[in-house]
């Protein structure tokens, strides 16, 4: 069985049943609104994740127990919200997934590793503020295309 993730959408509610391993826009059955996709992948499914989107892949890699970790969340979130149909947010615990970090070499927590096309085009190591996250996204963006 595929491994899914349930968005509520911001437009009508609904709740909706996406695969964590697709690709194209989530959208919402009911409404049809782009989906702020943001779902937790676990290692057996990271690869597929990455290389089934359509859409770039901004990875989090993150613990529970990690404070700034937990600071970016809500961060992410917005993002996720501010980018539905744009970008897709994944968080990978570390702690549950140590063969992710350790193959993508990640040495402190919070990492985010951002994918287009399945290829690694950014990393940011350490916390920042939301509106310097979204600016990364968009100069990492911005810079792949060229």
């Amino acid at each position: 069985m595929t491994a899914s993730s349930e968005i509520s959408c911001p437009a009508c509610g609904a709740r909706n049943r996406v695969p964590v391993a697709t690709g194209g826009k989530p959208r919402c059955a009911k409404c049809h609104a782009d989906l702020p996709w943001l779902a937790d992948v676990s290692g057996p499914d990271f690869d597929d994740v990455v290389a089934a989107s359509s859409l770039p892949v901004l990875v989090d890699l993150w613990a529970p127990w990690c404070g700034p970790c937990r600071a970016v969340a809500p961060a992410l979130q917005q993002l996720a919200a501010d980018r539905a149909g744009a970008l897709r947010i994944v968080k990978v615990n570390v702690d549950d997934e140590p063969e992710v970090s350790a193959r993508l070499g990640v040495q402190g927590i919070p990492t985010m590793v951002l994918y287009r096309d399945g290829s690694e085009i950014g990393r940011q190591v350490g916390a920042l503020p939301g509106e310097q996250i979204a600016r990364w996204v968009d100069h990492a963006l911005a810079g792949a295309r060229g």
